[in-house]
Order: structure tokens, then sequence, then C-alpha cells
């Protein structure tokens, strides 16, 4: 590979540290920039920036929002006295793409793991646990990762919030033990939301 100028090296080096992307992928895809058109190359370049610059995390639930809020906490058609509490965006994309949710949501932003030093302070509990209040929320539905860490953190949150008079439920197993909710199909996750049960 050496015998390509350095600029290509570089870029086939910064597109093989993205997920999935390994050596071979990277070269192809460099070469693919190279060749595609300028004002193509260009548009790619810009979509990198502008996404880096404008998508922030909302200030209520911590979804990618391009706003301060994104646009299902701005919603009024949504319940917002119900809250699905999910680990990371992937997981609220797979919700909302099964159509089955009308409430909101609260992106933890990882989960409990304390083999990897992840306490409650390194994600958004105390976020969830200052939006928890039995005025405005009636219904907590936990829909974290049903392995491990996704268990111990919903073991965590009913432990936390179980005195305050919420309801507080789990979604339904259909999503299989140690399942990452990405990879959901559609119809599993309504059944899951539909079943969701009681602590």
């Amino acid at each position: 590979m050496n015998h390509y100028p350095e600029a290509i090296l570089k870029l086939i080096n910064s597109l093989s540290t993205l997920p999935g992307i390994g050596k071979k992928t990277a070269e192809r895809l460099a070469l693919h920039i190279l060749h595609a058109p300028d004002h193509e190359a260009a548009a790619l370049a810009g979509d990198i920036i502008e996404l880096k610059s404008s998508v922030k995390l909302c200030s209520s639930c911590f979804a990618l929002s391009d706003k301060p809020k994104c646009r299902i906490c701005t919603d009024p058609a949504r319940d917002h006295s119900l809250i699905c509490v999910v680990e990371n965006p992937k997981d609220m994309a797979a919700i909302e793409k099964a159509n089955v949710f009308s409430g909101t949501y609260h992106v933890l932003g990882g989960a409990l793991s304390p083999i990897d030093g992840i306490g409650p302070d390194d994600i958004r509990l105390t976020e969830l646990f200052n939006r928890a209040d039995p005025k405005k929320v009636r219904e907590i539905i936990l829909a974290t990762k049903t392995d491990v860490e996704g268990e111990t953190t919903a073991a965590y949150i009913l432990d936390r919030l179980k005195s305050r008079g919420l309801t507080i439920t789990r979604i339904a197993s259909g999503v299989p033990m140690g399942g990452d909710l990405q990879y959901v199909d559609p119809l599993t996750m309504q059944k899951a939301m539909e079943k969701r049960y009681g602590f």
C-alpha cells in the first residue's frame, strides 16, 4: 500500500478507524472518493463538517438533535407522561422505526458496568431521576438491553425510583437475552412494547 501518495494513505488510515471498515474497504473507499467528481467529494466533506458542527444532544432527553430540544421532545402529539429509557440513540431509533411508541425517551449514554469502571455518575441517571417527577410522569419504561449490563442498569433504576409512586415497566422478552435493540425486527419490538411488564 506504500506505493500510494501520502494524501491517499492518510485518507485510508482515517477511514479504517471507522467501525466495521478494514484496510481493504478503506482503500476502496479512498480510491472511490479520489475518482468521484469534485462536487461529490466536496459534498461528502461538507456533510461531515456540518454533522460535527450541527448535531448535538437534546437538552431534555439526550437524543441526537440539531436543535436545543429534539423533535420528539417538542412534539405536542407525543405523550410526555411516558418516558422510555434506552442506552443509546440507536436503540431509540429502533423503537421509533417500529412505530409502536408515542411517548418520549431518555438516552442514558451507556449502561452500568462495574467491571469496566462505569458507575451511576458515568451515564445520565441523575438527569433521569430529575425528570421522573410523579406530577408529570406516569410511567417509566425500561428498554435497556437484556445483557448483564442492561439488566443491572434496569435494576438500579427500579431500586431508585420504586418509592416515587410511578409505574415502572420493563419491555417484554421477545427481545432475545443479550440482544441488541437495533437488530430487533419491528414486529418483535411491537410485541415487546405491548407486553411490557410491571415490577
